[in-house]
Formats: structure tokens, C-alpha cells, sequence
């Protein structure tokens, strides 16, 4: 079977092929959040497409070095950590650790490296010093600018030429990283020194300043995979302008192609509208939690639509997502009690579906469908015969679940009071004795237990 992704370079699909020389070592690198303040549901659903591409990846047998950046110095954390009276690095440091829980919560994998753009100041300033040598940029008042009239092939990512894109639609951009509205004007590489940044400078041979927001990534990317890599992600707003720049300015240092595929997600919307505080739509993974969503049913309703198709966030929709999780648990559940039967069930059938579903640009609504597929002949299977390869379904569902990430295999062990209360419901039920087993059932119940009766007797789990 052939991996395909769609390329934004070139709008097609096209079949992945690492850089990598034998074939199993890829190379990848995330935008990672600003941090500033708490990433909101549109960000998240951004890393749950990162983690779902590289827990695939992995699935194919490919050993993954994914890096993803954390900006901690740039116009946005300047400003709010000067509002809160803190230095830039204990601002910072506060939501990059709300980073990390938010992403953990979600049960997304940590990339090998997560850099920090004020740890890479040198490096910046060596790419910007290459750039100069090759002709690329020139200074003005103190500001070293890209001048991409010198850049070769400069918005070929963008498709400048083919299409419209609304300049700084992320609103990151202002001064003289601004763009006009489809004016694909020079870009600020370092940025003379003014005192609204307070102590937040560096002294290089550029001048006293920061960095611009596009030279971070490339001096972090190149640095911890290399002057060329595989894969480079982000959100569909990043296409233009941060990404075209970071194209224009790397390459234009190291004269080789920077990045090979090109992955971004579309937007998240809520309810149908732009999410935004003004409309009270506007979701932070602790807002969702507060309400007292779980982070599983957040990840799956993140994760379920394919990546390239806008997501319409509803909390409707969420309400229903226990009870198709509930589905995975309670067929763990039955294969972890249930007897040794005669049927066999065919794994690898179920696990090369699942493979060329996803193969197909992630095509996570079909391997969805497989995966529900396989869970509705085992519960057959377990109501009728019986299943014979119980361990290996056991083992093809966690290869499943190692790219989706929902489901729990850990034994749950209930206590024997519990047990005990079962066993003399099992025993009045037997006996006829209805009033009885509903008395019992209840008392299970308030104990945070659901009894559950099958062929084998009852299964009890948690309520």
C-alpha cells in the first residue's frame, strides 16, 4: 500500500517518500503555540491532526523526530507579560507549562524537541548573516528586511499568482512585518530596538533588537532536523504569510529546497461562526473541562473530521461522544472476561482496511468506520460462539488505537465488596427473586458501579 499526502506545495496528492536514505527515519516540524495565554480549541485541533499524522507515521513503522516550537518572544508576549508586571521569561514559562497539561489532558504525544525561540537568538542571527551574504536583505533605520524581490520562486506555497489570501489573517503581524491586502511587500528579519520593548533585546552583530516572528522558525527547524526536511504542518491561516516567508528566508541562506511536504489543517468554527469571545463561542480546553466534558470525548470530537475538511465545533455534538466511546469500553471490557469461543476473528483483514483508509491523506472518517467495523463482530462474535483469538484482537485493537489514542485498555479492578454484591444478585436473579436483584442492582449502583447482565452472567464497570 502507497501513503499519500496532500502537499500544499503543488495542491495534490502525492506519495510520501522520506528524505531519509533508508526509507524509515522521517523528519518533521509543527508550529507550535505564542505563549501568551491559554491555546484555545481551534489550536488544539491543530496538534490533535500533528499527533494523529505522526501516531500514523509510527503506524507504518517509521521512526519519527517530530519538533515543535514554543514563540515565547514576540510582539504578543511583550505586551501581556509588560501588562501583568512580569518579566518575558516567567510569563512565558507559566503558559508554556498550561501547554503541556492542555496537551497531556488530550493524550497527544510530546514531540522529541520543543525549542524555545529566545534559546535560538544565535541562530537566527547566523541565518540573517547568510541571507546577507547571498544578497537577500538590506537595513534600514536599524531593521534588517527580507528582499524577496531577490528571492526565488517567493509565494510558490501561497499560489500568489492562482489565488487571493487575506495578508496577516492571524493578525501576529504589525509594523513592518505588515503586509497590504495581496501585496506581498519585504518582511523584518531583526528588528531595530524601540522602548515600548522594555528590557526584551539582544545585542548582535545585526544591531541591538529581536527577532522577527518567520526567522524563529527557521532558525529552530533547521537547527534540530537539518537544512532540509520532510514534513513542515500548521494551520491553513500560517500558508501566508509566515510560511511563505519562512520558505523564502531559508532557502534563500542555504540555496537548497528547505521542505518537502506541506500539511495544514482547516479552520475550527463554532456553532457555524468564526469562534471569538465577542459571540461567546470561544473554547479553551479548561472552559470545556470546567463544564464538565472529558478531554477523551474533546480529543475524539477534535480528531474524527478529517484534517483538511473546517470543523464545526458544537457542544451538542460532544454530549454524544461518551456514548461512542462507551462502545470502545465496553468491547474491551467483554474481551477481558469473555471465555474462549469458536470463532476466529480475521485481524489483519480489519487492520489493512484500516491502513489503506488512512493512507489516503488520513482518511480518518474511513478508518473510523473500519475500526466500528471490527467492534461489531467482535460483540457478535462474543454473543453467539464465542471468540478463539481473543489475544490477538486484544493486540490488533491497541495497534488500532495506537494512532487514535482513545481508547483504555488498563484492566479495571473492582473491588471485591462489589463482587460479592454481584454474585448474590447473579444468585437472586436465579431464584426469581426480582425485588431482590433490583434492591442489589441499586446498591451496586450507588456504589459507582453498572452491572451488566451477558450469556456469561453479568460484567460490571464503572458507572
Amino acid at each position: 500500500m502507497t501513503l499519500k499526502f496532500f502537499n500544499t506545495l503543488g495542491r495534490e496528492k502525492k506519495e510520501f517518500s522520506p528524505i531519509d536514505k533508508s526509507g524509515k527515519n522521517v523528519s518533521m516540524y509543527s508550529c507550535g503555540p505564542t505563549v501568551y495565554n491559554y491555546v484555545h480549541i481551534g489550536n488544539l485541533r491543530a496538534y490533535i491532526f500533528v499527533d494523529l499524522l505522526k501516531r500514523y507515521l509510527k503506524f507504518k513503522g517509521y521512526n519519527v523526530k517530530h519538533v515543535m516550537n514554543l514563540t515565547d518572544v514576540d510582539d504578543k508576549t511583550i505586551r501581556d507579560s509588560q501588562k501583568e508586571e512580569k518579566s518575558l521569561k516567567e510569563f512565558t514559562e507559566f503558559y508554556s507549562r498550561a501547554f503541556m497539561e492542555d496537551i497531556k489532558a488530550l493524550n497527544i504525544l510530546l514531540p522529541d524537541v520543543m525549542p524555545k525561540a529566545t534559546d535560538h537568538i544565535k541562530e537566527m542571527v547566523e541565518l540573517i548573516e547568510r541571507m546577507k551574504a547571498q544578497g537577500k536583505t538590506y537595513e534600514k533605520n536599524g531593521t534588517t528586511y527580507c528582499k524577496i524581490t531577490e528571492v526565488d520562486g517567493y509565494g510558490e506555497l501561497a499560489c500568489l499568482d492562482c489565488q487571493q489570501l487575506k495578508a496577516n489573517a492571524d493578525g501576529r503581524l504589525n509594523d513592518a512585518d505588515e503586509y497590504e491586502k495581496d501585496d506581498a511587500r519585504d518582511f523584518a528579519l531583526w528588528k531595530a530596538y524601540e522602548e515600548k520593548d522594555g528590557d526584551v533585546f539582544w545585542e548582535t552583530s545585526l544591531g541591538k533588537g529581536r527577532p522577527g516572528w518567520h526567522i524563529e522558525c527557521s532558525a529552530m527547524s533547521t537547527k534540530h532536523l537539518g537544512e532540509q526536511f520532510d514534513i513542515h504542518t500548521g494551520g491553513v491561516d500560517l500558508i501566508f504569510p509566515h510560511h511563505t516567508n519562512e520558505i523564502a528566508q531559508t532557502e534563500s541562506a542555504t540555496g537548497k529546497k528547505w521542505v518537502n511536504y506541506w500539511l495544514h489543517n482547516a479552520h475550527l468554527i463554532v456553532n457555524g461562526e468564526k469562534m471569538s469571545k465577542s459571540l461567546g463561542n470561544f473554547y479553551t480546553l479548561r472552559d470545556l473541562t470546567t463544564k464538565g466534558y472529558d478531554p477523551r470525548s474533546i480529543r475524539f470530537e477534535l480528531l474524527k473530521t478529517h484534517y483538511r475538511v473546517q470543523l464545526d465545533f458544537r457542544e451538542d455534538e460532544l454530549k454524544q461522544i461518551p456514548d461512542t466511546l462507551n462502545k470502545f469500553d465496553e468491547v474491551i471490557s467483554k474481551l477481558n472476561s469473555a471465555k474462549s469461543g469458536e470463532t476466529n476473528i480475521d485481524c489483519k483483514k480489519f487492520l489493512l482496511e484500516f491502513e489503506e483508509e488512512m493512507d489516503d491523506d488520513l482518511n480518518i472518517s474511513g478508518g473510523l468506520a473500519v475500526v466500528f467495523d471490527m467492534i461489531k463482530e467482535i460483540n457478535k462474535s462474543i454473543d453467539s460462539d464465542g471468540i478463539k483469538n481473543k489475544e490477538e484482537v486484544i493486540d490488533a485493537l491497541k495497534k488500532l488505537d495506537s494512532v487514535l489514542g482513545i481508547m483504555s485498555f488498563d484492566a479495571e479492578e473492582i473491588p471485591e465488596e462489589i463482587v460479592s454484591l454481584a454474585d448474590r444478585r447473579l444468585a437472586a436473579k436465579k431464584e426469581r427473586d426480582w425485588a431482590a436483584a433490583d434492591k442489589l442492582r441499586d446498591e451496586i449502583k450507588s456504589k459507582g458501579y453498572e452491572i451488566l447482565d451477558d450469556k456469561e452472567g453479568y460484567r460490571l464497570k464503572k458507572a
